[in-house]
């Protein structure tokens, strides 16, 4: 694996990136490269200074930043020197695997269209992220951000990507997807939702369960749950919420632990040509670790060309 790493992108830029580098090269074996992007002065001087160097870690210069507040398309087109932009490039030309970044998130989906750009045949590439069971497995949730408004058609490619996805990362060997509802009746939700379940019924490469609702998000009713960006954005921030809420309160519980966002880093965008992860704005070295773990079962999975094979099918 060539890993390209924004250590620019992040609230806690760069020291949390370069320290979350530290911790994934522990682990990681001596064949696998990690290419650290972005002031090259700052990384020269952490890398020396923390004997981070070596073989597998290559520095790429890059004198801009694409800020949180950054305007996604207009900052990509203007600051073709940021380290958002440059890694992009980097991944189209293939001098890396997988690119990855805890900045500007509509920056990152502006520019895996751009450069990289969506399988063809997916309609719109989407957001997933983990749902822990309260069995001590994990779901994914699709989509969680990137597409407000979905037709049926989108959310039934939703499906097919998770499906794919949970499959070759998490080991699913049949995930039970399930279609995110307001009651458990094939007739219920909204005009989207109503038709989308007889396509899913239907499709013969889903293994389709049927609705649930928000009570079965963290059960073992499904391993996929689909539903349009705006829900998926809620319930994941509400989700979210829970863990914070109880950390205020000097509460502990071991399966609430597994809310927090460091144990997973990033999360990906499903749909386009090659390996792309995003970042939570506040990842700590540790989420940073975690998201160059995942990039690596990305690339060695070889996800993104199952995908493409199913799609071409």
């Amino acid at each position: 694996m060539r890993a390209g790493i924004d250590i620019m992108g992040g609230d806690y830029a760069p020291s949390a990136a370069l320290e979350g580098v530290s911790l994934a090269l522990r682990e990681l074996p001596d064949e696998h490269e990690l290419v650290l992007i972005g002031d090259e002065a700052i990384i020269n001087e952490y890398v020396e200074k923390n004997h981070t160097g070596g073989q597998n870690v290559k520095v790429v210069a890059a004198s801009q930043v694409i800020g949180m507040s950054d305007s996604p398309t207009r900052a990509i087109q203007q600051k073709t020197d940021s380290s958002i932009a440059k890694g992009f490039r980097m991944l189209h030309d293939a001098e890396i695997d997988v690119f990855m970044s805890a900045g500007n998130t509509g920056a990152m989906l502006v520019g895996a269209l751009y450069s990289i750009k969506a399988i063809p045949g997916v309609l719109r590439p989407a957001i997933t992220s983990l749902i822990p069971k309260e069995n001590g497995g994990y779901g994914i949730i699709l989509d969680v951000g990137a597409n407000l408004d979905c037709k049926q058609e989108v959310l039934v490619q939703f499906a097919m990507l998770g499906s794919i996805y949970s499959k070759n990362v998490y080991h699913i060997p049949q995930p039970k997807v399930g279609l995110l509802n307001i009651g458990s009746e094939r007739e219920k939700g909204n005009i989207v939702t109503q038709a989308t379940y007889p396509l899913l019924e239907e499709h013969s490469k889903i293994n389709f369960i049927g609705n649930i609702e928000g009570y079965d998000l963290f059960s073992d009713a499904a391993d996929v749950i689909v539903c349009d960006g705006f829900t998926g954005n809620v319930v994941l921030k509400a989700a979210e919420s829970i863990r914070h809420i109880m950390k205020r309160r000097g509460l502990t519980d071991e399966y609430f632990d597994k809310f927090d966002y460091e144990n997973y880093g990033g999360t990906p965008i499903l749909g386009v040509n090659k390996p792309v992860l995003i970042g939570h704005g506040v990842s700590s070295p540790t989420a940073f670790k975690s998201m160059i773990m995942l990039g690596r079962d990305m690339v060695e999975s070889q996800v993104i060309g199952k995908i493409r094979d199913a799609f071409e099918s």
